[in-house]
């Protein structure tokens, strides 16, 4: 499957690798890819690939991945998915992804 992107360094997805045990459940549950684990820590290796879902987040124990849930243009996918409506990502504005 082609590599999905949105735009450019705009993700929110932050990790502190202090925190991280290396259990990999972040990587499991990745449905995009964005994290591995190397030498007993997680990395974001593409975090382009990131549809701020926060799957990864909600799943990490010990709180070493941080991400704005909702703010990208997966809410919108989600959202006409739901509703049977085109998706609607106006990207700007006050209405936008709602």
């Amino acid at each position: 499957m082609a590599r999905l992107r949105y735009l450019s360094n705009v993700v929110t997805l932050e990790l502190d690798r202090s925190k991280c045990n290396g259990c990999r459940m972040c990587v499991a549950v990745c449905p995009h890819a964005v994290l591995a684990v190397a030498d007993g820590s997680a990395e974001i290796v593409d975090r382009d690939a990131c549809m701020e879902c926060g799957a990864c987040m909600t799943n990490c124990e010990p709180g070493a991945l941080s991400v704005e849930v909702g703010v990208g243009c997966v809410t919108a996918v989600i959202k006409g998915a739901i509703s049977g409506t085109e998706a609607n990502c106006c990207c700007g504005g006050d209405d936008c992804c709602e």
